[in-house]
């Protein structure tokens, strides 16, 4: 593994985008293969015909979290363990709401089908080169997390900010992968800027998704089949779904807006760590134009990300992800 050191995290050795191998064991081997066999002709079926044709049709938001929900119950993702920040029980104002902005972790197709069957929240590219991001629906954001990182949106991109995107659609909830890109759920990478076009009165909510067994995450583009074998050949998955105090974009307050207390008197302690820790909030070259109230910001919401997900930040990005994919791509074709 020392040809790929200089993707782990400089500071604490870290290694975000190395696969999860499968804990199978040999002798569960039969058990396995049946419950593939039996399992991928069921999902099949229901993920072509919600995308082919029930996503097209007049079912409500009702219905169309059924169906999600059914996408899930089929490989056996049952077990949802979900505790919000701060409060023992669930409590509504502490829950994202409509106009409000999700900045979610970013490891598996999973939490696209997780958000989309909670939430039904609109999904957004970030790209670490912008501020503006390009609304994609539930498809497509499956099919991103098991393809390769982007550092730049492509030149026929349609692309808006967070702003325009909300004052649109004032009734929905917002998906941002500040990370743009997925990992196997061991680091929080750097941020893109996107966040930072967030409205000033918006609540943006940090939601970190983690999952048990862990090698249902895909860091490797392209891994379809050992994504659908480790997810329809074992019994049952377990998602743990930590939700943070929201926070707001505080460096376009305006008068009278609320402050998070917690993240508030938090930062105030640590403003010559947030100074120092800027290459773990964005990659070295992308933050020139980003001043010190707005690494605030993205140092709140990552954070918060890292601290529900019982991880690090780490100062590795999807430039460095690209890289890494590359010489694993040589490697095993070798």
């Amino acid at each position: 593994m020392e040809k790929y050191s200089q993707y782990r995290d400089r500071g604490s050795g870290i290694a975000p985008f190395f696969p999860i191998p499968s804990e199978a064991s040999a002798i569960q081997l039969p058990l396995h293969i049946l419950l593939f066999i039996i399992r991928l002709p069921l999902l099949l079926t229901v993920v072509l015909t919600y995308f082919i044709l029930l996503q097209w049709l007049p079912i409500g938001s009702l219905g169309k979290k059924a169906v999600l929900w059914l996408m899930l119950g089929v490989p056996g993702v049952w077990w949802i363990d979900l505790q919000i920040d701060g409060v023992k029980k669930g409590h509504e104002s502490r829950l994202p709401q409509p106009s409000s902005i999700i900045a979610s972790s970013f490891t598996s197709p999973i939490d696209c089908l997780y958000l989309g069957a909670i939430f039904d929240p609109i999904f957004t590219v970030s790209y670490p080169s912008t501020r503006l991001i390009h609304r994609i629906s539930l498809g497509q954001a499956i099919l991103r997390a098991l393809s390769g990182p982007k550092y730049s949106p492509s030149t026929h991109a349609n692309l808006t900010d967070l702003q325009t995107l909300l004052r649109e659609h004032p009734k929905r909830i917002v998906v941002v992968f500040p990370e743009c890109t997925t990992t196997n759920g061991r680091g929080i990478l750097s941020f893109s800027p996107s966040l930072l076009t967030t409205p000033p009165t918006t609540k943006i909510f940090p939601i970190s998704l983690r999952y048990s067994p862990g090698d249902i995450t895909t860091p490797i583009p392209g891994a379809y089949f050992t994504f659908l074998w480790n997810l329809l050949s074992q019994p049952t998955h377990c998602i743990r779904v930590r939700i943070a105090e929201n926070v707001y974009n505080t460096s376009k307050t305006l008068p009278g807006a609320q402050k998070s207390s917690y993240y508030t008197n938090y930062f105030d302690a640590s403003q010559d760590d947030t100074a120092s820790s800027t290459d773990t909030l964005l990659g070295s070259d992308d933050s020139e134009g980003i001043n010190l109230p707005e690494l605030r910001v993205l140092y709140k919401v990552a954070e918060a990300l890292a601290r529900l997900g019982r991880v690090k930040r780490v100062g590795l990005g999807a430039k460095e992800k690209s890289g890494f994919v590359e010489a694993w791509t040589r490697q095993q074709r070798r």
